[in-house]
C-alpha cells in the first residue's frame, strides 16, 4: 500500500470527505468525486484507506485500563425511546464523589472513538459518560457508513431530549457532585450548545466544531463556554459570527479558539484531519476548563 504523505495531499480532498462525512452525498458519489485525485500512483482504493478511520489503532486508552471503572449502563429516555445505552467510566482509585462529564459524538453513534475519549475524561478524574443516540434503533452498528445512515432516521430534538436526560441521570448519581458539565464534536458540539441553552444548571459547556443555536435562545445559558474551532471549516464558522455577537449582547462568558489552517475534525485523532498539536493544546484547554468551573 503506498505510504501517503498528508501535506502532499489537495485540501480539497478533505473537504470531500467532510462532504461525505455530514451526508452531502452518498459513498458512490464521494468515491466517483475522489477519483478525480487518483494521480500519480494513488489509486481510489489508496485514498479510501487513508481516509477512513482507524479505530482499533488509534485509541489513546485502553478499555480494560486498570486505572478505570467503565461500565455501560442504561438510563431512561424522556421522550418515549426507552432506556438510552451509554459508556459510564470513572478511575478506579476515585475516593469520594466526583464531577461529571458528558461526552456526545459525532453524527454516527458512540464508536469507539468517543468511547476513547470518555475514558481520557474519567482519567482526569471526573466521572464521564457517554451515551448512544442510536440506541432505539440498535445502538452503534459497527460501521460509520451505517452509524450516519441510522442517525439521520432519528429526530435532533429527541436526541437532544435523550443528551439532557443524561445530566438527570448524572446529577442523581452517588458518585457525582452534582456539578456537571458537556463536551461534544461536530453534532455533540450542537448538542452542547443546546444543553447550554437547554439545562439551566449545566456548569460548563465545550462545543468542538459545533453548530450554534438561534440567537434568540442565547439568553438562557447560563454555563460559561469554551468553543474550539478549525480555522478552514467554513461550514461551521459562518455561523460563529452571529452567535458571538448574541453571546457579547447579553454578557454571557466565553471562550472562543480557532486553530489555523486545521479542518473540521481535528481533534479525532483515527483519521487524517487529525493535527496533534491543535488537539492536544484544545483538550489541554478543555480539561483545565473543566477543573476551573466543576471543582
Amino acid at each position: 500500500m503506498k505510504k501517503i504523505n498528508k501535506k502532499d495531499l489537495d485540501p480539497k480532498i478533505f473537504e470531500l470527505y467532510d462532504g461525505y462525512a455530514h451526508n452531502k452525498f452518498s459513498r458512490r458519489e464521494f468515491v466517483e468525486k475522489l477519483s478525480f485525485y487518483a494521480i500519480g500512483g494513488l489509486t481510489v482504493p489508496v485514498l479510501l484507506d487513508y481516509l477512513m478511520p482507524r479505530y482499533k489503532s488509534k485509541q489513546q486508552t485502553s478499555p480494560d485500563d486498570p486505572n478505570l471503572e467503565t461500565a455501560y449502563i442504561e438510563y431512561d429516555s424522556p421522550k418515549g425511546a426507552g432506556k438510552m445505552k451509554a459508556l459510564l467510566a470513572k478511575p478506579a482509585a476515585a475516593k469520594g464523589k466526583l464531577p461529571g462529564i458528558i461526552v456526545v459524538h459525532e453524527n454516527r453513534g458512540l464508536n469507539p472513538h468517543i468511547e476513547d475519549v470518555c475514558r481520557r475524561a474519567a482519567l482526569e478524574n471526573f466521572i464521564a459518560i457517554a451515551p448512544d443516540a442510536l440506541t432505539p434503533l440498535g445502538g452503534y452498528p459497527g460501521t460509520d457508513d451505517e452509524g450516519r445512515t441510522l442517525q439521520r432516521q432519528r429526530d435532533r430534538d429527541k436526541m437532544l431530549a435523550d443528551f439532557i436526560a443524561a445530566y438527570d441521570y448524572l446529577s442523581d448519581h452517588p458518585d457525582c457532585t452534582g456539578k456537571i458539565g458537556v463536551v461534544g464534536f461536530c453534532f455533540g458540539g450542537w448538542i452542547s450548545n443546546m444543553m447550554a441553552v437547554r439545562v439551566p444548571g449545566l456548569d460548563a459547556a465545550v462545543p468542538f466544531y459545533g453548530g450554534q443555536p438561534d440567537a434568540s435562545e442565547v439568553p438562557k445559558i447560563n454555563a460559561p463556554l469554551l468553543l474550539h474551532f478549525g480555522g478552514l471549516d467554513e461550514r461551521v464558522n459562518a455561523g460563529w459570527p452571529d452567535y458571538e455577537a448574541a453571546l457579547k449582547a447579553n454578557r454571557k462568558k466565553y471562550t472562543a479558539h480557532f486553530y489555523e489552517d486545521k479542518s473540521h475534525g481535528f481533534h479525532n485523532d483515527t483519521t487524517p484531519r487529525y493535527d496533534v498539536l491543535a488537539a492536544k493544546l484544545a483538550w489541554k484547554r478543555t480539561i483545565e476548563f473543566f477543573q476551573k468551573h466543576l471543582r
